[in-house]
């Protein structure tokens, strides 16, 4: 299956508010909450509203809207098929009711695995794996004040075959283990990695035990994306990168068969595809 480079954030109504960049300038003062994207379980919106507003979602403030009112706001795998974004700027208030598409993810099996990627039990071994998913945990809790997903993203690779669909449920050497929660691009050892949107790196590392060669960037407001497997890194962290600049090359280390880029994104804790976000 090969990747859709041309998937775009369809311009979309949410009950009767203007989808962005469209209506007129009286209609946007009227309902201050233009929001594009991909409602569906893993997908997202992209809104616009006042300028540092506090947005809630589902009653809870999970982020502040940028200096230009820009926000985005990720719907989990397995989050509810109902959700509610209010925007709120002193005493002022607006609210968007959303009805998401239940996501569709098969089953896919891996075989041929190092067991000690699949069930490790050496005790070093696990209180290396605890060690890095602390590091990992520091790396997806950055909060970037800017907005660079408001464009959406390029794609990360300039040749790429999708040979693992995101949010499939693995079973790995016969062992059913937890959704896959990035998209695999099988591609050559050393091909170039690049930034799909401008950021900070928040983790460079060269060699964990799952993810080989990682590298988390934040794009703004906690949305960040992550490649995994990399052969080498082109970048350290705390680093700002722009779209399109180098940040790795594909590898095969870590849990895999073979070259390949593991893509995967977060907003906040929630998991979600990064492949909808591609030329919004």
């Amino acid at each position: 299956m090969t990747l859709d480079r041309r998937a775009v954030l369809g311009g979309m109504a949410v009950n009767g508010l203007l989808a962005s960049g469209a209506g007129s300038r009286a209609q946007a003062q009227a309902n201050p909450l233009n929001l594009r994207g991909r409602a569906v379980q893993g997908g997202h919106m992209i809104g616009r509203t006042w300028p540092h507003a506090l947005i809630f979602v589902d009653g809870e403030a999970l982020t502040t809207a940028s200096t230009d009112g820009w926000f985005i706001v990720g719907f989990d795998r397995d989050g509810p098929l109902t959700t509610r974004i209010t925007a709120r700027s002193g005493a002022q208030e607006t609210t968007a009711e959303l009805t998401l598409a239940q996501g569709q993810f098969p089953s896919h099996s891996i075989n041929g695995l190092p067991q000690s990627t699949v069930t490790p039990d050496d005790p070093a071994l696990i209180e290396r794996i605890r060690a890095e998913a602390q590091v990992k945990a520091d790396g997806y809790a950055s909060r970037l004040d800017a907005d660079f997903f408001r464009d959406g993203f390029s794609p990360p690779l300039e040749t790429m075959q999708v040979t693992s669909a995101w949010g499939s449920q693995r079973i790995l050497n016969g062992t059913p283990a937890r959704p896959h929660y990035g998209v695999d691009l099988a591609a050559p050892t050393g091909a170039p990695i690049t930034a799909p949107a401008a950021g900070r790196v928040t983790l460079a590392e060269p060699d964990f035990h799952y993810e080989g060669g990682l590298v988390f960037i934040d794009h703004g407001q906690g949305l960040i994306t992550a490649y995994l497997h990399q052969s080498r890194l082109e970048v350290a962290a705390g680093q700002d990168v722009y779209r399109g600049q180098l940040i790795g090359r594909v590898g095969a280390r870590g849990r895999a068969t073979g070259p390949h880029l593991c893509w995967r994104m977060k907003w906040r804790d929630r998991n979600l595809d990064p492949s909808l976000l591609l030329r919004a």
